[in-house]
């Protein structure tokens, strides 16, 4: 397939499409019901998509779809095409959507959101997206001030409101080469007092269950905590979403109390929303809403 040079010639922009999404999606399967395609027809796509170029795009040993250098390279001019032809489309039709939509989200809800605010710039390019991380107690009273458009959060005992997104279980999580879990008192790395739920039902699992507890690593970010856990230093409090490598979740088998379920909730600024905004809530809601578990 590979070849010593190729005349330039018009890219296929549904074959682009595809390429991105697979990339995107993590894999064929997902992409396939992204795009709403059959999965030998993304296959296809990719395989007419490497054939025109002459170069392996993705790395089909890995156990997701990742890029090769080559597809890297193409993956920055694949998404620039696809965003210049989405403002054609909107420019002729006079359909362009403009302005600026400010969302706020914590920290580690990027497991969540990256491939629905992808689609939303890709949907709609002219819209300028600003994206505030912080904490999901001080995200709603920067979005009930109109200093955000939206936020998506946590919903917290102390800031109740929000439409329910999704639900999430509560889960143990430790180091996969660490038994951190069996010291006494056990070590936790937990945000700091007042601002988590996951803290709180935490605190309050244990102490139902009768399991002596001390928090050992406190931060208000979840990569500080994460690195306490991978070092075996502590465990903590994650949706089973949010776990990474080199974490695993610590089951009632184990010692530890089953922990309740969280609630993701999407807030609105008051008032009027602008037409950005409103797409913005509808993309969020479609790509994260799945009801109760």
């Amino acid at each position: 397939m590979m070849t010593q040079s190729l005349q330039p010639r018009p890219l296929d922009l549904v074959l682009l499409q595809t390429f991105v999404g697979v990339v995107e999606a993590g894999g064929f399967t997902a992409a396939a019901e992204r795009l709403h395609l059959a999965q030998s027809t993304v296959s296809a796509h990719l395989g007419r998509l490497e054939e025109a170029l002459g170069r392996q795009l993705l790395q089909r040993s890995q156990r997701h779809a990742v890029p090769t250098p080559a597809g890297e390279r193409l993956l920055a001019h694949a998404r620039e095409m696809l965003r210049q032809n989405a403002l054609a489309w909107q420019d002729v039709l006079e359909q362009r959507l403009d302005g600026v939509v400010r969302l706020g989200i914590p920290d580690d809800y990027v497991v969540y959101l990256p491939e629905a605010l992808a689609a939303f710039e890709s949907r709609f390019p002219g819209v300028d997206l600003q994206v505030r991380c912080g904490l999901s107690i001080d995200l709603v009273t920067e979005v009930r001030s109109g200093a955000l458009d939206l936020a998506v959060v946590t919903r917290q005992p102390k800031s109740p409101g929000g439409e329910v997104l999704r639900r999430e279980p509560l889960v143990w999580a430790g180091s996969t080469v660490h038994d951190t879990h069996y010291r006494v008192p056990l070590p936790l790395a937990l945000s700091r007092e007042g601002v988590c739920v996951f803290r709180e039902r935490a605190l309050a699992a244990l102490d139902a269950a009768g399991v002596s507890w001390r928090v050992a690593y406190t931060s208000a970010g979840l990569s500080g905590l994460l690195s306490a856990v991978h070092a075996g230093l502590a465990v903590t409090v994650l949706t089973p979403s949010m776990l990474g490598s080199g974490l695993r979740i610590i089951g009632s088998d184990e010692g530890l109390p089953d922990l309740p379920a969280v609630e993701v909730a999407l807030h609105r600024s008051p008032g009027r929303p602008s037409e950005a905004a409103r797409q913005l809530a509808l993309q969020l809601q479609e790509r994260l809403e799945i009801g109760p578990l």
